[in-house]
């Protein structure tokens, strides 16, 4: 398919997602490097595997690529709230997968429920997925009651399946039919 870059722009009462930009990296990189949200996520990546990530999101994306379609979310006034997106896990079974990281200063006041949901819809009524996927360690008490409260339900754990800072966590995996 397409080398056009789609340009993304979805409102929610509180919230503005939009395509990354340059001006972006800043915040990509500090929230990249930050031990308290990426505890229950992954390592510390080093500064130029963070920097190779954010290149890689900023190029054109298309739904068939496969790759992950990163959104700033903001605030209506332009404060800085985190990122969402998803990728195209399965094209023939329409299957996506969803997720966010969110700023410390944000998370708590139900912008990832509110920004997950938007991009839930914008994903069923522009790509047509019939199924969204979500991951998150399941000590992650937060991002599973974020899924839960957008209609996601566990369908799996999988016990000792991601190795942070020399420590096995669980997985939960999270489904929703659209």
């Amino acid at each position: 398919m397409g080398e056009d870059k789609v340009e993304v722009e979805l409102y929610t009462d509180r919230l503005r997602l939009r395509n990354l930009r340059e001006t972006d990296k800043p915040d990509f990189i500090r929230l990249h490097l930050d031990e308290s949200v990426n505890r229950l996520v992954r390592d510390i990546e080093p500064l130029a595997v963070i920097e190779e990530k954010f290149n890689q999101r900023h190029l054109p994306w298309y739904y068939e690529s496969g790759l992950w379609l990163t959104l700033v979310i903001e605030t209506l006034d332009g404060r800085f709230v985190g990122y969402t997106g998803f990728h195209c896990e399965d094209g023939v079974s329409k299957r996506a997968e969803v997720g966010y990281l969110l700023a410390p200063e944000a998370q708590g006041q139900g912008f990832a429920t509110e920004a997950t949901r938007a991009v839930i819809d914008w994903g069923r009524n522009v790509y047509g997925v019939h199924k969204f996927i979500a991951w998150c360690a399941a000590d992650n008490l937060g991002s599973r009651r974020v899924l839960e409260k957008c209609g996601f339900q566990l369908e799996g754990l999988l016990k000792q399946h991601t190795l942070i800072g020399g420590q096995w966590h669980d997985d939960c995996i999270y489904g929703l039919l659209a």
